[in-house]
């Protein structure tokens, strides 16, 4: 995505946006915050704040069970919320929308419920070299316990998969299921998502897509897409931590075994046996975070509010302009130089740990992420044990890009 003058967004525009998190107006010591922290969460606007607030006032009540006044107005909200994710990525219906605790959460269902099933011994699971662990402990963990294998299709020096590689493994190997991040949270690169689906759907191979990173950085449009599943964090959404979704296409859902037993998710109970509600509520088993739903669908229906292409376009010309002056710093070295990536920049230091560099920064208000980011198998890729990473939002501003740039410039002379 590129910035034009007809993308650039208003300074007054920005600064409503920015206003809207109050969080961004403290200070760290004696310096402002400067949160580019974004990949491992989004800080959330008033709009949700308020959401959970009044919730907990004035609506507090367990859902679908009780005919009272504050119980029918809980109910109403949390399903709200769901028809609003629904909307959102283009599900055909709310019944595809599954509330779970996160992306982890949605995944794991999806292993044990959708997969586990399925797998035979020497069946393959299609995965990339650039998954966060939640996409790939899972299904170590069914794999182990089918005789099933684990296979990830490789990624370039650049940090892009290699789209040629995926496609003869889906050629060449029994693929049970092809599960893959759509944005990297430790990268930045933008999978070819449309290319990897395609050729998952000419192989007859089903399909998840881990949407944790993209949710906030590109359109979502399930039915567009065709995948099987896909799964999102609302934190990374603006919205509450503690909640998250599973999309998954009707078909599949009902043909899938509960993943949890408990309350609300039943038809009838007897001692003789159990029936199950269809889904989604046979997967949404006990008390949900009924305030985290509600908080999720008020971001999503402010995020939706918002003008979400100039605010991707400012968004891309934050992360260029750090990244052309981080380079410009000897002894940086940039991870991840895909053609097409967003949002985050993952570097290192010659003279300085990345901890190092997370330190010195937090000390000028600073706040970026140091380690292996739950990308281990990734930072061994290259051959690192982690990185400093910068990540952007669409409340942050140029002044905070060139800020880091300073900061670490000034990082290099205290360790040279």
């Amino acid at each position: 995505m590129s910035l034009d003058k007809a993308q650039e967004i208003a300074p007054e525009t920005l600064a409503q946006v920015r206003g809207s998190f109050p969080i961004l107006a403290q200070k760290i010591g004696d310096h402002p915050l400067i949160y580019l922290d974004n990949a491992a969460t989004t800080q959330k606007p008033l709009a949700v704040i308020d959401a959970v607030t009044r919730y907990y006032r004035e609506d507090n009540a367990n859902i679908h069970r009780g005919v009272h006044a504050l119980s029918q107005r809980a109910t109403s909200a949390y399903e709200d919320a769901r028809a609003s994710v629904a909307r959102f990525i283009g599900a055909a219906d709310s019944g595809e929308i599954i509330f779970t605790r996160g992306t982890t959460e949605a995944i794991n269902l999806v292993a044990w419920s959708f997969v586990r099933p399925r797998l035979k011994k020497g069946d393959v699971i299609l995965l990339t070299e650039m998954e966060h662990h939640a996409n790939i402990v899972p299904w170590q963990q069914v794999a182990e316990a089918s005789g099933a294998r684990v296979v990830p299709a490789p990624v370039t020096g650049a940090g892009e998969v290699d789209l040629d590689a995926f496609r003869g493994l889906l050629q060449r190997e029994p693929v049970a299921l092809a599960a893959f991040v759509y944005v990297s949270n430790s990268l930045g690169t933008v999978n070819p998502v449309e290319a990897m689906l395609a050729a998952a759907r000419e192989a007859g191979v089903p399909t998840l897509v881990d949407a944790a990173q993209a949710v906030s950085q590109r359109p979502l449009d399930a039915a567009s897409l065709g995948c099987d599943f896909l799964a999102f964090s609302g934190h990374k959404l603006f919205g509450p931590t503690g909640v998250g979704v599973l999309y998954g296409k009707r078909a599949h859902l009902e043909s899938m075994p509960p993943y949890q037993g408990g309350g609300d998710m039943i038809a009838n109970v007897s001692f003789a046996g159990t029936t199950f509600k269809g889904p989604p509520e046979r997967f949404e088993a006990g008390t949900p975070h009924i305030a985290g739903v509600v908080g999720l669908g008020a971001a999503v229906e402010w995020f939706k509010g918002l003008p979400r292409e100039q605010l991707w376009a400012h968004e891309d010309a934050l992360v260029r302009r750090a990244t052309e002056g981080l380079s410009g710093i000897d002894g940086v070295r940039i991870i991840g130089t895909a053609r097409e990536k967003v949002s985050v920049i993952s570097f290192l230091l010659d003279a300085a740990h990345p901890h190092d560099i997370g330190t010195f920064l937090d000390a000028e208000g600073i706040a970026i992420r140091a380690g292996h980011h739950c990308c281990q198998p990734l930072m061994a890729r290259y051959g690192v044990p982690g990185t400093a990473r910068a990540s952007f939002s669409i409340y942050n501003t140029m002044e905070e890009a060139d800020r880091l740039v300073t900061a670490v410039r000034r990082v290099a002379r205290f360790f040279s």
